[in-house]
């Protein structure tokens, strides 16, 4: 079966991750990105397409919401999340500007983009990181190990897991996720 080994390629992966120092200060980076960005009562913005849609998604939600901790919310916002806006823009402009136009519709100097992408290479993930840095927003990428990756560049925080699994990337992005969740809400709400 196939089983044993997708476990096995899914935990060699993570124990990459984990002996990668650069990339463990680079989450340690992010975590006092979002958490500056709180302090400062600005905001987080999500986006993603499928997958990784539903990764922004659920991040949101744990920071919207809760993760660990019964306390306060956060403001953190996945793009997609307003389909009439998202089919609308599609329509009428393109696919590849419905992250861009949310952000720039929501994004202000001092806010947070989380862009995910896999490839590194969707068009619409790189819009909205473009008019992030136009607008003055810290950028925090999370993608995989492609070489044609046109994430580079235009984060702040490129948090690249070193595989072009998808499935595989997208798990390390959801750990990833988590860490950063439990980290920001720890230290924004000690002794809770």
């Amino acid at each position: 079966m196939e089983i044993r080994k997708q476990i096995i390629e899914s935990i060699a992966l993570k124990s990459k991750v984990l002996e990668d120092e650069q990339m463990v200060e680079q989450l340690q980076e992010c975590i006092e990105i979002l958490v500056e960005t709180y302090q400062n009562k600005g905001k987080v913005l999500f986006c993603g397409n499928g997958g990784s849609a539903a990764d922004a998604q659920h991040l949101a939600a744990e920071l919207s919401g809760r993760f660990y901790l019964d306390r306060p919310p956060l403001n953190a916002e996945a793009l997609h999340v307003n389909s009439s806006f998202v089919t609308a823009t599609a329509n009428d402009h393109s696919f590849d500007l419905i992250f861009e136009r949310m952000v720039r519709a929501l994004g202000n100097k001092g806010d947070v983009l989380v862009a995910f992408s896999t490839s590194g290479r969707s068009p619409n993930i790189i819009h909205a990181l473009e008019a992030a840095g136009e607008l003055g927003l810290k950028t925090i990428g999370l993608t995989g190990g492609g070489d044609d990756n046109k994430m580079t560049g235009l984060c702040d925080m490129l948090l690249r897991v070193p595989s072009e699994d998808t499935a595989r990337i997208q798990e390390v992005h959801m750990l990833l996720g988590h860490i950063l969740c439990e980290n920001v809400e720890s230290i924004l709400f000690p002794g809770r």
